[in-house]
């Protein structure tokens, strides 16, 4: 197994859950409320750990009780956290997450520390960051930031792959550098503007994206439809697995963590795209963020079942 580096955000999730999610201006009674750990980047990095990968984590927390908990799930998962950035003037990053009865979610983000993960820390972590094989990222960290450490990495070291979540325009990254892009339809279709309901409109919006960033191959995370890949030599459509969702949080970051881990391990992309449906799968059916990611026992017996 090669290692795995994570780097992107670390945020405290305050979860409230509905029948269904108001509408502007109305108020609705709420059935529950919980906090969790989460942030894309922490997901991604316990996702990765829980499948016994050798993985560590990079971004920013504040020096409150969300980051103590934070840290706490992530070296539970086996994560390493030892260069993790403590910032003194800012809170620990803060997701509000509405999740209605049909477990599809609605989140606005408060950056945080996480808005302060700069070039200098990138400047700070970098010979560790080129040693790793497969390096994860996301977009809940500054885009300059993320655009700085692209044209810094090595040409072949580590791998990127790139989760485009919240969808926002690519402009300031130095996509030639990434592998693999893997955006779920609603920011697939964010980025280019074209439709993704159908298989086809995802092949021709897939096409167009991977063209436009000249990233090696875009894969569609689309739910219960399964991934689709584009590689630039074929389209090939994953099949997913049909489960009751209760919690769609982190799903994709399931996926992404699984994808990394199968990657590490030697397996194809095919392989790994496989693992990474069912890891996703795994995680829509719990509740939460981090608690809801999967371990490897409980992926190798679902995949077997």
């Amino acid at each position: 197994m090669t290692p795995i580096a994570v780097l992107g955000s670390l945020n405290a999730d305050l979860v409230i859950q509905m029948e269904q999610f108001p509408r502007p201006g109305e108020t609705v009674i709420a059935q529950s409320f919980a906090q969790y750990s989460g942030g894309k980047g922490a997901n991604q990095a316990v996702a990765c750990g829980r499948l016994h990968a050798a993985v560590s984590m990079y971004g920013a927390l504040g020096r409150d009780s969300f980051s103590s908990k934070l840290l706490q799930s992530l070296q539970e998962s086996s994560v390493g956290t030892g260069d993790l950035l403590f910032c003194d003037d800012a809170s620990t990053g803060m997701a509000h997450i509405w999740v209605d009865a049909g477990g599809e979610n609605a989140i606005a983000i408060v950056p945080g520390a996480n808005a302060h993960v700069a070039p200098s820390y990138i400047d700070a972590v970098l010979p560790k960051l080129r040693e790793a094989s497969w390096l994860l990222l996301q977009l809940e960290v500054p885009l300059a930031t993320l655009g700085y450490l692209l044209r810094q990495l090595p040409a072949d070291k580590p791998r990127v792959i790139l989760d485009p979540a919240p969808a926002q325009p690519l402009d300031q990254l130095f996509t030639q550098r990434v592998w693999l892009i893997t955006p779920n339809e609603h920011e697939l279709h964010a980025l280019t503007g074209l439709a993704t309901a159908t298989p086809a409109e995802i092949n021709y919006a897939c096409g167009k994206l991977r063209l436009e960033t000249g990233v090696h191959a875009v894969l569609c995370k689309a739910g219960s439809r399964g991934a689709f890949l584009d590689d630039g030599l074929c389209f090939k459509n994953f099949p997913g697995h049909i489960v009751r969702s209760v919690d769609t949080t982190a799903a994709g970051d399931a996926f992404n963590g699984a994808l990394a881990v199968a990657l590490s391990e030697g397996r194809s992309l095919e392989e790994a795209i496989y693992l990474a449906n069912a890891a996703g799968a795994l995680c829509v059916m719990k509740p939460g963020a981090q608690q809801s990611l999967p371990w490897r026992d409980d992926l190798e017996a679902f995949i077997h079942h």
